[in-house]
């Protein structure tokens, strides 16, 4: 069996803060399915057990507020006798831009209270984290606590819908392929990175078909130099018959 966290904050009015991006990567994940999920109260948590192929899997959206989303996972944990290495937390990440994915295994909590939370209640940091890229605020003078509970600019949300499906794909590989594959098969730079990395592939492709371009038309240009008969040379069996 596994257990898929998905951190936020309860209410409406964190719905869809950059805070809340765990409990919507769980969300879309079942809307995605076609399915609708149910979810129940369960110390302290919203529940949901469903099945990923034959695997057994237990999704949590912790009811405590971030800060205290260990109190909610622990229990749950314990009742159902899940292994660390079958939990996967996923979480909002400063430290990455907006669209980012890391896969990532026994790392410090980097500030993030419900992962403090986690520690302190898993006694461990041992587990497997999916970080989703929510970036730093553009301006340092904006206060942190109040950037994690902002809603996603314009253009970030245009691009939401693709960032929680990648998320949600990457469940599925952690439950079915394991840690090892999903980490090298998801981690991905940002939304501003990959457009960078496919103009660079781009300007690169062009390079390299021009250059070929040129090759071919020096080739082309020395073999018609080399078919043009020479200037004066005469044909001597013609001569000879004449």
């Amino acid at each position: 069996m596994f257990l898929i966290v998905g951190l936020g904050n309860p209410g409406s009015k964190y719905l869809l803060t950059r805070h809340n991006i765990g409990f919507m990567v769980l969300d879309r994940y079942f809307e995605s399915a076609g399915g609708k999920a149910v979810w129940k109260d369960d110390k302290k948590a919203l529940v949901c057990r469903a099945k990923i192929e034959s695997h057994d899997v237990v999704f949590v959206k912790p009811q405590t507020f971030m800060n205290l989303s260990g109190e909610a996972v622990r229990p749950i944990m314990d009742f159902y006798k899940i292994d660390l290495d079958r939990i996967l937390v996923i979480h909002d990440e400063l430290d990455i831009g907006f669209g980012a994915i890391k896969v990532q295994r026994n790392r410090g909590p980097g500030g993030h209270n419900g992962l403090k939370s986690l520690n302190e209640h898993f006694g461990t940091q041992d587990y497997t984290r999916l970080k989703l890229g929510i970036s730093k605020p553009p301006d340092s003078r904006w206060d942190i606590a109040n950037w994690v509970l902002s809603n996603f600019f314009e253009e970030e949300a245009s691009k939401l819908t693709e960032f929680l499906d990648r998320a949600g794909d990457a469940i599925e590989s952690f439950v079915v392929d394991g840690y090892d594959k999903t980490a090298t098969k998801f981690t991905r730079g940002s939304y501003i990175e990959q457009a960078a990395n496919e103009k660079l592939t781009l300007e690169k492709a062009a390079k390299k078909e021009a250059y070929l371009k040129a090759v071919a038309e020096k080739e082309k240009s020395e073999k018609a130099k080399t078919e043009q008969p020479v200037p004066g040379k005469v044909d001597t069996e013609k001569e000879s018959k004449s």
